[in-house]
């Protein structure tokens, strides 16, 4: 079985809590945005502790390294059957300053020429209710934890 860790970011503007989200980069995810959003996550192996996958996948896909008091979600299983593991963490950061690391992949398809994108192409802060919307639905689950936590 495949698995996931990351990390929901969240702050509170005026004690309202928001919440940040990336997108995924490449060509197929270029017009897609209600339900495609996630949280900073990526795989990892049984080696790999997930807390530790989940703060190096946070960096990976915004060049932000976190530090703090994580506070453990419940995990969730995917409509693929992937188990994705959650921390959240208070905090802040700039969404317009992420860098993320790139993967290659043909394009245009059976053209024979490779081509690297970002794994994520933009993040940006969102209030709960457009939070909801913009995110997978399974990974939802993560927003609604947090909101019974805070």
């Amino acid at each position: 079985m495949k698995k996931s860790a990351g990390i929901l970011l969240y702050r509170k503007i005026a004690s309202f809590p928001e919440f940040l989200l990336v997108h995924p980069g490449g060509p197929f995810w270029k017009n897609k945005d209600l339900g495609t959003w996630s949280i900073p996550k990526g795989e990892f192996t049984d080696e790999e502790n997930p807390m530790a996958a989940a703060i190096r996948e946070f960096e990976e896909e915004t060049g932000t390294l976190l530090k703090g008091d994580f506070i453990p979600l419940e995990s969730v299983t995917l409509k693929s059957g992937k188990l994705i593991y959650a921390w959240a963490l208070e905090g802040d950061m700039n969404p317009e300053n992420i860098t993320s690391n790139t993967f290659e992949t043909e394009w245009p398809p059976k053209s024979g020429l490779l081509k690297k994108f970002p794994e994520v192409d933009k993040a940006g802060w969102f209030a709960a209710e457009a939070a909801l919307k913009k995110i997978n639905p399974v990974q939802g689950d993560f927003i609604l934890q947090l909101l019974e936590l805070i």
